[in-house]
This record gives C-alpha cells, sequence and structure tokens, in this order.
C-alpha cells in the first residue's frame, strides 16, 4: 500500500493501483453491486479528457508538455488499456464526481510516469489542476453519457436496418403463402404470410428511425457549462472548441447545447433515446411472441412456420426443440423496459443546477443500447434468417377458417352469414356445404366469392358475379 491524502486526509491506496485517494474513497465507500460502467463509457471519459487538454493547450491555459503527457495517457485508455482500473461501482456518489476522478488519478499518474514521475507523488502533473483543468463533474460526466450514446447507438441502428432487410426478404419469400388472419386469437379473414412479414419490417423500421431521431438530440453538448452552467474557471472559447474538438475526434456531429445550463439540470434528452429504445423493445416483443406462436407446437399448435433449431430444447424430453432465439430478445426486452424505468425516475429526480442521478442513467442507458443491438443481431442472424413456412399447413388452415364467412357479408348479409357460420362451426362441417345446402349460392358463385387469396387483397371478392 502507499499513502496518499485528499482534503479528507490521508487514504491507504494499493500500490499497484493508477488510482488514487478519491476513487479509493469510492471504493470503500460504495461496494454495492460489483458492477463496472461499460467500456463505452470509459472511452468516452478518456475521449472528453483528451479534447480538454488538447484545447486547453491551444488557449495557452495549459503547458504543451503536461497537455501532450495528458493526452498520451487519454489516448491509451480510449484505445482499451488500463481499463480495470476503472474500479468504482455504477452506484455511487451523485453527479459521477467519483467516476471523474477515478479517470483524473489514472490518467495523471501515467502522464506523471511518461515524464519520469512518481505514481501517486502527481507532479507535475495534477489530477484536478491540469487533467480537470476548465471542467466539473457536473459537465464532464453528462457530455461522456453522451459521447458514449453517440458512439453506441449506431450500431443498434445498423441492426435494426439488418432486421427490417432481413424480414423484408421474408415477406418477398412468403409473399404467396396463404393463411388464417387472427384476432383476438380467433378465426379472422385470411392474410398472407409476406404481409404478416412485411407489417414487421415496417414497424422494426420506424423504431429504428424514433432512435435515430432521439440520437439528435442526445448529440447536443454542454462542455463547458463547469460547475452550474455558468463556465466559471473556463476560457471563453472553451465550450465551442471543446464542442468542435470532440466531433473531430469520434467522426460525430456533435452540436453546442446552447444554453449550457439546461443539459446539466435536464436528462431529457437521455429519457427520449431511452424512451425509443423501450418502444422498440415493445415492438421486438410483439414479434418475438409471434414467431413464437406461429411456430407452437409443431404437431398441436400452430406450426405455420418452423424456426431454425440452433440447439436441443429439453434436457429430459427427447427431440424437443425451442425458439430459444426468441426467447432470448424477449429478456433483453424485458431487461431495456426495466432499465427505462430507472432512467425515468433518475431523470425526473434532477433538482435545481444539477441531476445528480446521472450515474445510473449512464449505465442503464448504455446498458440497454448494448444488449438490444446485440439480441437483436443475433435473433436476426440465427432465427429470421432461417423461417420456413410451412405451406401446405397454413393454406389448409386457412380453407377451414370460419374467417372466411365474412365475404358472404356482401351476398347474403351480415345475419345470414352469422348464422352459416355458426351452424358450420356447430356441425365440423365446411362452410361452403351449409352455403349450398341452404341454396344461398351456386358452386360456381362460391368458387368466386371464397377466393380466400381474393380475400387478401382490397375489394370484394366475386364482385363481378353475374
Amino acid at each position: 500500500m502507499r499513502t496518499e491524502s485528499d482534503s479528507l486526509g490521508p487514504v491507504q491506496v494499493p500500490e499497484e493501483a493508477l488510482w488514487g485517494a478519491q476513487t479509493q474513497r469510492a471504493v470503500d465507500n460504495f461496494p454495492v453491486s460489483g458492477l463496472r460502467q461499460s467500456a463505452a463509457y470509459l472511452v468516452a471519459t478518456a475521449l472528453v479528457k483528451r479534447a480538454a487538454a488538447e484545447v486547453n493547450v491551444d488557449l495557452g491555459m495549459l503547458d504543451s508538455t503536461t497537455g501532450q503527457a495528458i493526452v498520451d495517457a487519454a489516448v491509451q485508455i480510449a484505445e482499451g488499456s488500463w481499463h480495470d482500473q476503472f474500479v468504482v461501482d455504477p452506484f455511487q456518489a451523485g453527479a459521477g464526481t467519483s467516476h471523474n476522478m477515478n479517470a483524473n488519478e489514472v490518467i495523471a499518474n501515467l502522464a506523471n510516469e511518461a515524464l519520469g514521475g512518481t505514481r501517486g507523488v502527481y507532479k507535475p502533473v495534477h489530477p484536478n489542476d491540469h487533467v480537470n483543468m476548465a471542467q466539473s463533474t457536473n459537465d464532464v460526466i453528462p457530455t461522456v453519457l453522451r459521447v458514449a450514446a453517440a458512439t453506441e447507438t449506431p450500431n443498434l441502428v445498423a441492426a435494426m436496418g439488418a432486421l427490417v432487410e432481413v424480414l423484408n426478404r421474408k415477406a418477398e419469400e412468403f409473399d404467396r403463402v396463404l393463411k388464417p388472419g387472427r384476432t383476438h386469437l380467433q378465426d379472422a379473414v385470411p392474410v398472407r404470410l409476406g404481409q404478416e412479414f412485411a407489417a414487421y419490417a415496417r414497424a422494426v423500421e420506424l423504431d429504428r428511425q424514433r432512435i435515430s431521431r432521439a440520437l439528435e438530440m442526445v448529440c447536443r453538448l454542454g462542455i463547458g457549462g463547469t460547475a452550474t452552467g455558468t463556465g466559471l474557471n473556463s476560457h471563453p472559447e472553451y465550450h465551442g472548441r471543446m464542442v468542435h474538438r470532440l466531433a473531430a475526434v469520434t467522426g460525430i456531429p456533435f452540436t453546442s447545447a446552447g444554453d449550457l445550463f439546461e443539459p446539466m439540470q435536464s436528462a431529457a434528452d437521455m429519457t427520449d433515446l431511452s424512451a425509443a429504445l423501450r418502444t422498440a423493445a415493445v415492438t421486438l416483443t410483439r414479434i418475438a411472441n409471434d414467431l413464437r406462436l406461429l411456430s407452437s407446437g409443431p404437431t398441436t399448435g400452430f406450426a405455420e412456420i418452423t424456426l431454425p433449431a440452433v440447439q436441443p430444447g429439453s434436457s429430459i424430453m427427447p427431440g424437443k426443440v425451442n425458439p430459444v432465439m426468441a426467447e432470448m430478445l424477449n429478456m433483453v426486452c424485458f431487461h431495456v423496459m426495466g432499465n427505462d424505468l430507472t432512467i425515468m425516475a433518475a431523470a425526473q429526480a434532477g433538482q435545481l443546477e444539477l441531476n445528480v442521478m446521472t450515474p445510473i442513467i449512464a449505465y442503464n442507458l448504455l446498458q440497454s443500447i448494448s444488449i438490444l443491438a446485440n439480441g437483436v443481431r443475433l435473433f436476426t442472424e440465427r432465427c429470421v434468417a432461417g423461417i420456413s413456412a410451412n405451406e401446405t399447413r397454413c393454406r389448409d388452415l386457412a380453407e377451414k377458417s370460419i374467417g372466411l364467412a365474412t365475404a358472404l357479408n356482401a351476398y347474403i348479409g351480415y345475419r345470414a352469414a352469422a348464422q352459416v357460420a355458426q351452424e358450420a362451426m356447430a356441425r365440423e362441417v365446411p362452410l361452403r356445404q351449409v352455403v349450398l345446402e341452404h341454396g344461398y349460392l351456386s358452386p360456381e358463385q362460391l368458387d368466386r366469392v371464397l377466393d380466400a387469396y381474393a380475400m387478401t387483397e382490397p375489394g370484394i371478392p366475386g364482385q363481378n358475379l353475374e
């Protein structure tokens, strides 16, 4: 151990640690979950620290030797090194001061060692005076979250785009597959399997667009507001240059938040993005549930489609195969919904000039983005891409469906059609047989009126009857 000190006094820090006294206090104070912030969050932290050092050097606020040492250390972290040195639990002191100081101390120690200094001494590079120059936790952590979300969300957008593409391919492949429609889980008028899949594709595409729109607002940065939004202790040009530098470093079109008080007080942009993720999770849950239902059986259920067999389904029932990829996606979506509830509660807990709940907003939002992206990608590759249609089963069910009676409305009226349908169900005979027995229509007329495929397009089947 080595002895360091902060404003509260001496602290024992592990000799090999790159972190320092303030981080160690957080480690001792908050052994809550054993969780850690994501790699994306650590990379974004390093990018902000790098940009700050570069801007402060350019503005003449920081000497170039110290600045370059900070930049070099931050680049190492951004490239994936030293992530094991970020040891603060996500459930920590409000606002994220513990994480910010963890970064400041690690970068300072790396910079000092590069300049010939000693770990834990903080000369010539100091965590607060140099690494944290012109910064406050209060503007750094919201900016880190926005940078991390902006770098990670495109992975989710791409995964959803790939799912849309595969669903559309399946819609085309299944376009001629006639099947029963169902509403209330009861027989309804016929549809084509391709129409169902096309609707899935459109729903996912709309959710993809919602996420993309929400991301645009997340790209507004308030870095430079420092403690409360006033910009105290930062150069007048610091904010603008930081936004420009972070955009250049990441390739993401970040913009100024304008009013620097607002992004410190409000987590609305993150709440909006989380809400878009939740909406996507609702859509994906519905689609996964449909696929589970449509593939149910295979001998006692719908069995209209077959999902790829990716692993054995039972430890006791031989030959059983379960819809495991859809089940996985359901669990991912439920977790995203739970994360969204936490984010909503944390966002409304902001008070006056600061929302101190940002650490848990960050953890949950970035986790949601990550698991949803991975879940969608795997669901697409290992489930949707390999779905096949059981065409004979689909057509057989469609032609037996009592929903066909709907086409009789235009010829014998709703009341008579309902009676025919009820009689066919009670006697367990085809609808066609009952219509003929009552003499409502001729066999030739019925061929056209009860054309199930014609019912899947707008119009009245057999309307040109003579």
